[in-house]
């Protein structure tokens, strides 16, 4: 026997898997075989059209629809609130969801008539108040196909909710989109193959649908004798036009698998062809909120208002944030400092924190996150796939109301303003990285927001590209008439884009000053690492700064004794020698070259020694060749005290 080949590594299945793993595949497969090699082809045809066949497939289609459109009114809203929300016996409803599908149809045909039937829970009071009768009739049969089919739909669903990133909601709920609208525009797009898959699946369960129905709809032709029971019924007449049938229920559930092409979860990962965008979308009226007001900013029509900010925030974060309109602060701090936390809690999108919120005289702290003013552009920009770059970009200028032929006016505009206008007709996977940034740019500008939020908007971008979009952001950030927040870890998009540095630590401001205080006295060992500092905290004595690291650095302005400090010394203020050096320098280490790399037309040398933290040199090409510097080579290094700076925390 030839063994069978593994596709994801590339080895030979051995013989004890492939063995089962064949006779598996013959199990399921002789069934289908004997349906095949048993059918009467000569007479197909007359079986299928004999008027008792026709009726029960005609009766068959317009209860399996039925079927999948409750399916559709009820399921979707419940998966949608399993996969987004967490509430009291969440577990218990996912199991009830599931139970239909483990449950013996029979007895979910008995439990639908001990819950509908005349003598049932409700049947009585549906028969009295409404004359509604579902056992023996067509709703009954309805009835019994949505409850054991329904359950395909919602896992299917919930599978794709819950593989789909909470951000591009958020994001919509930013540009002023009410929760309905973001998901009949948003939500229900991106997971539209899981939506399709949990359908089709959910109409073929209905359609092939027999122990419930019976049990609870009986089998009366004409008005509950579906297919199913049809085959029941002439398997005991007529074997052969039993076989027949069944030909046409096994080819129909064929083809629906085949259209599925086993994507039966329909995980929204493959949404970045997704559906085109819709022609149109109803215009939502606007609502009594700080998003009817003028715009803080100027727009494409040349009016501009006044918005300062001013944010008390609680729970993870502690602090106080006020700044006058125009200002633009660049916050940043290492990871797990809050940075993000606070931004989500200024959209009110997280309950880790709590922002008391006033943009202008607008206390907006007890608005849902879009009636705030408050526009958000994450790190990727989280353009929605299923619209074009000139529909992202009036998504939300439609969600505030505004008429379609204006909204795609302005959208336009701001395309234009961003230099991006040519690609208005493309799809967010058909441009680059920095074209989705201004791209998403332009769609959060539009909304004409109060206070403009920036996730990293540049870090995703090679250096070139991130150029471009940050000489295009300094441009139009000139003309924001909001406050914008730009969270951050590099230097030079702090410096160059910033009039405030704000550096959050643990969730607390530990410096608020302008770029260049910031630059010249940062208060965190990690900014001044990521201004490209040696940064080494320690406590001060009598002899100068003792490091936390080990070792002592001598200084020229000794500080009181005690006080905790921050050395920063300059990469360009440290020498490089291969050996002892005299002179003047008062701290002198010696050393290894742990690594070197570029940087510019520089090179930045580690150097760890046992007598002091590691530090980071910076030399020319042309003085790292006449030392022979490489990997691994004993070095001396030395920093004049007068070369260092000294911050006291």
């Amino acid at each position: 026997m030839r063994r069978l080949r593994s596709r994801t590594t590339g080895l030979r299945a051995p013989i004890a898997l492939a063995i089962p793993a064949l006779l598996a595949i013959a199990f399921l497969l002789l069934p289908l075989i004997g349906i095949l090699a048993r059918t009467s082809w000569g007479d197909l045809g007359d079986h299928l059209s004999s008027p008792g066949t026709t009726e029960a497939l005609k009766l068959s289609l317009l209860v399996s629809f039925w079927a999948l459109g409750l399916s559709l009114v009820l399921g979707v809203p419940l998966a949608w609130l399993l996969a987004r929300t967490d509430f009291p016996g969440k577990t218990l409803v996912r199991s009830l969801v599931l139970l239909p599908m483990v449950l013996p149809p029979t007895v979910g045909g008995v439990a639908l008539l001990l819950a509908f039937g005349r003598r049932g829970l409700l049947g009585p009071w549906l028969e009295g108040t409404f004359g509604i009768t579902l056992p023996f009739h067509t709703s009954g049969a309805v009835l019994a196909a949505t409850f054991v089919a329904m359950p395909f739909l919602v896992i299917s669903l919930e599978g794709a909710l819950g593989g789909l990133r909470p951000r591009y909601e958020e994001t919509a709920s930013t540009l002023g989109a009410a929760p309905v609208r973001v998901f009949f525009t948003v939500t229900l797009p991106m997971v539209a193959p899981g939506l399709a898959a949990g359908a089709a699946l959910t109409w073929a369960r209905a359609l092939g649908e027999f122990g419930a129905t019976i049990t609870f709809a009986g089998n009366l032709p004409g008005t509950t004798q579906t297919l199913p029971l049809q085959v029941y019924l002439l398997l005991q007449d007529d074997p052969e036009a039993a076989t027949s049938v069944s030909l046409l229920l096994l080819v129909i559930a064929m083809l629906v698998l085949i259209g599925l092409r086993g994507r039966w979860t329909g995980t929204p990962g493959a949404v970045a062809v997704g559906p085109r965008a819709p022609a149109d979308e109803p215009a939502s009226a606007p609502s009594e909120d700080v998003r009817t007001a003028a715009p803080g900013h100027i727009g494409p029509d040349g009016n501009r208002d006044s918005w300062p900010l001013h944010a008390e925030v609680t729970g993870f974060n502690q602090l106080t944030l006020a700044a006058d309109a125009g200002t633009t602060i660049a916050v940043v701090g290492p990871n797990g400092a809050g940075k993000t936390t606070l931004l989500r809690a200024l959209l009110g999108l997280t309950p880790r924190a709590h922002a008391a919120l006033r943009l202008g005289e607008l206390d907006v702290s007890a608005l849902p996150t879009h009636r705030r003013g408050v526009a958000w552009v994450p790190q990727d920009g989280a353009l929605f796939p299923h619209l074009s770059a000139l529909a992202n970009t009036a998504y939300g200028l439609r969600a505030q109301g505004v008429p379609r032929t204006e909204a795609r006016r302005r959208a336009q505009q701001w395309l234009d303003r961003l230099g991006v206008g040519h690609l208005a007709a493309r799809k967010p996977s058909q441009v680059s990285g920095g074209q989705a940034q201004r791209i998403a740019l332009a769609r959060a500008l539009a909304t004409r927001p109060r206070l403009l939020l920036l996730d990293e908007p540049l870090a995703a971008l090679d250096q070139t590209t991130r150029a471009h979009v940050r000489h295009t952001l300094r441009t139009h950030l000139a003309g924001f008439g909001g406050v914008c927040l730009i969270v951050t870890h590099d230097p030079v998009e702090a410096v160059s884009l910033a009039d405030r540095v704000l550096v959050l630590e643990d969730g607390r401001v530990l410096q608020d000053a302008p770029p260049a205080e910031v630059t010249r006295h940062p208060h965190s060992p990690w900014v001044a690492r990521m201004l490209g500092r040696n940064a080494w905290p320690g406590t001060a004595t009598a002899d100068g700064l003792r490091l936390h690291g080990g070792g002592l650095l001598v200084i020229a302005d000794p500080l009181p004794a005690g006080t905790a400090a921050l050395a920063v010394i300059a990469p360009e203020a440290v020498s490089v020698h291969r050996a002892k050096p005299g002179g003047s320098p008062r701290n002198i280490w010696a050393g290894t070259v742990r690594e070197i790399t570029t940087s510019g037309s520089r090179l930045r040398v580690l150097i760890t020694s046992p007598q002091a933290p590691d530090l980071v040199a910076e030399i020319t090409p042309q003085a790292a060749a006449e030392l022979g510097l490489t990997d691994g080579v004993p070095v001396w290094t030395s920093v004049k005290a007068t070369e260092t700076t000294i911050v006291a925390l």
